[in-house]
Formats: C-alpha cells, sequence, structure tokens
C-alpha cells in the first residue's frame, strides 16, 4: 500500500489493565490478577494500531502536564505517532482507566475531568490527510462539516450514552460522515432493533456505511441503500484480554479501506486485527504489527480459513518493515517513563 496519512482526533487515557481474576472481588474481599500491563487508552488505541500497520497518523489530543501525560506523550512519539497538532496543559489530570478483565471479557472504571483545550480545537482545518478518525460523542456537526469538506474519508464510532436524548444528537451527525462503527450493543441500543443486521440497515439509511463489531460473532457491513449486509465470521481464538478490540478492528478496516480492498476483505483484515490484539493485555500496545499478523496468518491450519486470508500474501510483501511491537508492562516502561521523547505543543 502507498504511504497513506490518517488524523486521529479525541481523549488519550493512562490504562491500568488488570487480567486473569478468577472472579470478580465481592464487597470487603480483594482478589489477586495474574498480570497488570500499562499503556496509553482511547483514541490511542487507533492512532498505535494504525501506526503498527505502517500508516502515517497524525493525533490531535490534549495530555496533562503530569508524569502519567509524560508518559503518554512519550510512549506515542515513541510508535511513530506525529504530535505536532497535540498540546500538553498544566492545571489539569490525565484521565484514567482501569480496566479489569475476567474470563475474556473487561469491565472499566474511568476518571475524567474536562479538559481546558479541546482536541478539536487542535485539529488544523485545511490539513490534507486521506482518513480523520473521530467519536460522534466529542465532535458538533459544523466541525464535521468541516472536516468532511477537505478529507477523502471520515470514520467515526460512537460512545456508549444512557441519555436517549444525547444518543439520538450523536445520531443525528451519521450523515456527516462516510463510515460508522458502532459495536453490537451501540447499535442495538441507538435503534431498538431486533437484531443487529436490522441495527446497522437502519443506521444506513442516515448515510454512511455502517459495520457492526460484534464480537465471537464477527462482524457485518451494510451500504447505504442496501439492505443486503456483507457478514464475516470471526477469526478463533483464545481470548485473554479484550480492551481495545474494537479499536483495532476500526484501525484494520481504515487500513483496508484507504487500500481499496472490497468490504468483505476489509471486515476480515479486521477480525484477524481484533484477534490478534486480544491474545495480550492491554489496550493500545496489544494492536498488532505485521510481524504478528504474518506469524498468525502461517499458523492457520483450517485450509478453508487460509484461503479466505490468501489476499495477505500481498499485503505482506508490501507492508512497511517495523521493529517488534512494544508491549503492556506492569509498570511504566523505563523507555518512555521520563518523557523524554517528542516536543511538547503548549496551546495558543
Amino acid at each position: 500500500m502507498k504511504t497513506t496519512r490518517a488524523h486521529v482526533v479525541g481523549p488519550v487515557f493512562f490504562d491500568f489493565v488488570f487480567s486473569g481474576l478468577p472472579t470478580a472481588p465481592r464487597p470487603g474481599t480483594e482478589v489477586q490478577a495474574s498480570y497488570l500491563g500499562i499503556s496509553p487508552g482511547g483514541a490511542a488505541n487507533i492512532a498505535v494500531a494504525l501506526a503498527r500497520l505502517g500508516v502515517d497518523v497524525a493525533m490531535s489530543a490534549v495530555f496533562a502536564d503530569d508524569p502519567f501525560g509524560h508518559y503518554l506523550w512519550a510512549a506515542l512519539a515513541d510508535e511513530g505517532i506525529d504530535l505536532t497538532y497535540s498540546a500538553t496543559v498544566g492545571g489539569w489530570s490525565t484521565p484514567v482507566t482501569s480496566s479489569v478483565a475476567i474470563a475474556g471479557e473487561r469491565q472499566m472504571v474511568t476518571y475524567a475531568e474536562a479538559p481546558p483545550v479541546s482536541a478539536n480545537d487542535l485539529f488544523p482545518m485545511g490539513r490534507r490527510a486521506d482518513a480523520v478518525i473521530v467519536s460522534l460523542a466529542d465532535v458538533s456537526s459544523s466541525w464535521l462539516s468541516m472536516v468532511r469538506r477537505d478529507t477523502p474519508l471520515v470514520f467515526a464510532d460512537v460512545a456508549w450514552e444512557d441519555d436517549p436524548v444525547a444518543a439520538s444528537r450523536q445520531l443525528e451527525r451519521l450523515g456527516l460522515v462516510d463510515v460508522f462503527l458502532p459495536n453490537a450493543a451501540e447499535a442495538l441500543a441507538s435503534t431498538r432493533c431486533a437484531t443487529v443486521a436490522e441495527a446497522a440497515v437502519a443506521l444506513s439509511l442516515r448515510g454512511p456505511l455502517v459495520v457492526v463489531k460484534n464480537g465471537a460473532s464477527g462482524a457485518l457491513a451494510v451500504c447505504p441503500g442496501s439492505e443486503a449486509p456483507v457478514e464475516v465470521p470471526a477469526v478463533p481464538v483464545d481470548a485473554r484480554d479484550t480492551t481495545g478490540a474494537g479499536d483495532v478492528f476500526d484501525a484494520g478496516f481504515v487500513y483496508g479501506s484507504l487500500s481499496g480492498w472490497p468490504i468483505d476483505r476489509r471486515l476480515r483484515f479486521a477480525n484477524l486485527c481484533a484477534a490478534e490484539s486480544v491474545k495480550m493485555v492491554g489496550g493500545a500496545f496489544a494492536a498488532p504489527c505485521w510481524l504478528d499478523l504474518d506469524a498468525a496468518h502461517r499458523a492457520m491450519r483450517n485450509q478453508q480459513l487460509r484461503r479466505r486470508y490468501s489476499f495477505l500474501d500481498g499485503a505482506f510483501a508490501a507492508a512497511r518493515p517495523r521493529r517488534p511491537c512494544r508491549r503492556s508492562l506492569p509498570g511504566m516502561d523505563p523507555a518512555c517513563a521520563s518523557g523524554a521523547a517528542g516536543a511538547k505543543v503548549a496551546p495558543s
């Protein structure tokens, strides 16, 4: 694939991921985790996953001027992500998420203060990128309209929203994006449909290509004006931690879209990227490199499955080489803990 540029806009979290718990703690008790992973989270999940696939990634995000913020900045800069359009601000604390993985699924608790600077305000209007990735929860219709004017492809996911009014406002922006990437629970809750396929069709009527992530059941896509979903099964995997898997799926689908692949191929590739990520603990640092994807492809023993992924032979040959992936550690990675990598940009 030719070198492409993507711009990710959104909040970055400091993620603690506890994995391998035998059960959830009961009130007044304590349980021991088998593993603790620390890594960037939030919008960083997609940014890192895209960078590891060889996409040139820039990011508009706000970082706190505290030890967690310094670590996040350095970790993302080390992944090759351009932070020219991000900012470090004082008087604010880094958002933190604690994720607990029990039987492969995760439960999360987050603390986040409203940042003094919006990540949207840091996005350079008029800058050419092949794709922009946002969350509908974080953007206005007017901002999206300006971004779409200069961007060939706008991808969006959605935040879980219990308030039906707020959820409806998010969906009103669907006509301003090219690809919408909810998970199954979000698609069902926002449409009140009985099935995921019906929900995808209903959402596609608002304008975008709709891609629904359905966990172990795989994924499906519905083009605008169509009532025939394209469905692709999940790649069988022994999941260790699903934190960030949906974001890694999104990155795989973005990569396939930028490569000009047909929809079924994009879905298969995104499923494989997500499947590789759940083998690891943590969010952003669980994203696979081409080395991981190549190894997974070689390890496929099912001949039918291997044929479905035969298109990867050409993708591996064209992939941009990079070092082996950094993985989550039970502490801050010494290479990034000082926050020395990359210059920080003060907001104007």
